[in-house]
C-alpha cells in the first residue's frame, strides 16, 4: 500500500515536471483535451437545462392528465394539418358529457383564451394582456400560485360574478405600489373586482403560457364577452385527469367511447380527435435532445482524439528522455507493473488537468450565458463528473502503449541508451 501511494506521488510529480519544463509542448498537447471536454460537457450541460425549462413550460399545463385535442402532438402540423382541418374543436359540450359520464375521471377543466385585450385603471391601462376563462377544477389541475388576495369561489362560478384574478406583470403595471386587492379594473367595457394576484413566474422563452400577463376570470363569466363555441377562432383546452389508481390508458378508452357516442360516431369512422398525454411530448423531445447530446460527442470526441494523440506523444517523450532512469529502476528491482502504473498514472494526470481546465472554461461560458441572456443553465455534479471521467479514460489510453513499453524494457539496454 505504501508502495503504490509513492508510485501514484511520484507520478504526479513527475507529469506536473513535465508540463512545467516544456510549457509550449504541454500547452499544445493538452488543448485538445481541454477542448474536448469543453465540447462535450458544454453541450451536454446545455440540453439538459434546454430539456429542464422546456419540461418546466409542459408542466404548466398539468401533468398526469390527457387533453381532448383536435390536432396530434406527435405529428408534423404542416403536412398533416388537412388532414386533421375537419375536426371540430373541443367543446364546452365535450366537458359536460365527460364530467357527466365518466367514471373514471377525477377532475375535468374547459378553458378559454384570447389575447390582444386591455386592461385599465384609472388612467394605467395594459394592453396586450391574454384574457383566460377557466371552469373551476382548474386550480385543481394547474395548481396556479396565488401570492395575493384568494381564488374564485364556487359560487362566483355559478352567478358569473364580475371577480377577476390579475398576473403579477399585469397588477404592477396597473396599480404600481397601490394594493391590488380589492380594487376595480376594466376589460370588455366592464368594471371587474380583483379578488386576486397570481405569483411571478419571471421572463422564460419555454412559458408557454405566460400566466404573469393573465387576466384570468370563471368561464362562466368570459362566456359573456367571448364567443366560445367550437367554430371560434379563440384557444382552447379541454383537460381530464383520472382518480389516482386508474391506469391513463383506461382512461383513455372510457374518455374515447363518450366521445365517440355524444359525436354520433358510426363504429367504422375513425376518431375526430385526439387524445394526448405527456409522455407523447416526451419521447420527441427526449429524441431531439438525444440528438443533439450525441452532436456535442461527436464534436467533442475529434478533439479528444487529437489530444489523445498529442497527450501520448509527450509520454513516448518522456519514455526516451528517463530511458536510463528506468533501466536503474528495474535493475534495482523495480517490477514491471510499477513502471507501467508510473506512467500510467503520468498520462491520466496530464489528462485529468486538461479536463479540469476544460470544465473551468465551461463554467464560465455557462455562466456567462445565464447573466447575458436570462436563461437558467447550470453545469450539474454529474456533468462535471462525467468530464472528469472521460479525462481519465483518455488518460489511460493515450498512455498505455508507452507505459507498456517503458515496463517491457531490459534494464542493461536502458542503462547503456
Amino acid at each position: 500500500m505504501i508502495l503504490l501511494i509513492k508510485v501514484i506521488y511520484e507520478s504526479i510529480r513527475q507529469a506536473v515536471q513535465s508540463l512545467f519544463a516544456n510549457k509550449l509542448r504541454s500547452f499544445l498537447s493538452l488543448v485538445g483535451i481541454t477542448i474536448g471536454i469543453f465540447s462535450i460537457i458544454s453541450v451536454k450541460s446545455a440540453v439538459d437545462s434546454l430539456q429542464s425549462n422546456v419540461m418546466e413550460g409542459f408542466a404548466e399545463i398539468g401533468s398526469n392528465a390527457i387533453y381532448v385535442e383536435k390536432y396530434p402532438w406527435n405529428e408534423d402540423y404542416e403536412n398533416s394539418y388537412w388532414k386533421y382541418a375537419k375536426r371540430p374543436e373541443p367543446s364546452f359540450d365535450d366537458y359536460n358529457v365527460i364530467k357527466e359520464k365518466s367514471k373514471y375521471t377525477k377532475l375535468a377543466s374547459y378553458n378559454v383564451f384570447s389575447g390582444g385585450k386591455t386592461v385599465s385603471y384609472n388612467s394605467s391601462s395594459v394592453s396586450g394582456a391574454f384574457v383566460m376563462g377557466a371552469s373551476y377544477e382548474f386550480q385543481d389541475i394547474q395548481k396556479l400560485e396565488i401570492e395575493k388576495g384568494r381564488y374564485f369561489t364556487n359560487k362566483e362560478f355559478q352567478s358569473a360574478s364580475n371577480k377577476i384574478i390579475l398576473g403579477s406583470t399585469v397588477a404592477s403595471e396597473l396599480f404600481k405600489n397601490l394594493e391590488p386587492v380589492g380594487r376595480q379594473v376594466k376589460v370588455f367595457g366592464q368594471k371587474f373586482t380583483v379578488i386576486g394576484v397570481l405569483k411571478e413566474e419571471g421572463e422564460s422563452m419555454f412559458n408557454f403560457m405566460n400566466f404573469d400577463e393573465v387576466a384570468w376570470f370563471p368561464l362562466s363569466t368570459i362566456r359573456r364577452f367571448l364567443n366560445i363555441s367550437p367554430t371560434s377562432r379563440i384557444g382552447r383546452s379541454l383537460v381530464i385527469k383520472a382518480y389516482d389508481d386508474v391506469p391513463i390508458e383506461e382512461l383513455k378508452g372510457e374518455v374515447t367511447g363518450i366521445l365517440r357516442s355524444h359525436r354520433r360516431l358510426r363504429p367504422k369512422e375513425t376518431d375526430n380527435f385526439s387524445l394526448m398525454e405527456m409522455t407523447a411530448l416526451n419521447d420527441i423531445i427526449d429524441g431531439f435532445f438525444g440528438t443533439l447530446n450525441i452532436a456535442g460527442y461527436f464534436i467533442g470526441g475529434f478533439a479528444l482524439i487529437v489530444g489523445m494523440f498529442s497527450v501520448a506523444n509527450i509520454m513516448f517523450v518522456s519514455v526516451k528522455e528517463r530511458t536510463n532512469i528506468i533501466g536503474i529502476k528495474k535493475a534495482l528491482g523495480a517490477q514491471k507493473g510499477i513502471i507501467l502504473l508510473e506512467f500510467l498514472i503520468e498520462a491520466m494526470v496530464l489528462c485529468l488537468i486538461g479536463g479540469l481546465i476544460g470544465l473551468l472554461v465551461t463554467y464560465g461560458v455557462i455562466e456567462l450565458i445565464a447573466n447575458v441572456l436570462d436563461f437558467e443553465m447550470t453545469m450539474t455534479y454529474n456533468n462535471a463528473l462525467f468530464g472528469v471521467s472521460i479525462s481519465l479514460i483518455v488518460g489511460i489510453i493515450a498512455g498505455i502503449i508507452p507505459a507498456y513499453l517503458a515496463s517491457r524494457m531490459d534494464p542493461v539496454d536502458a542503462i547503456r541508451a
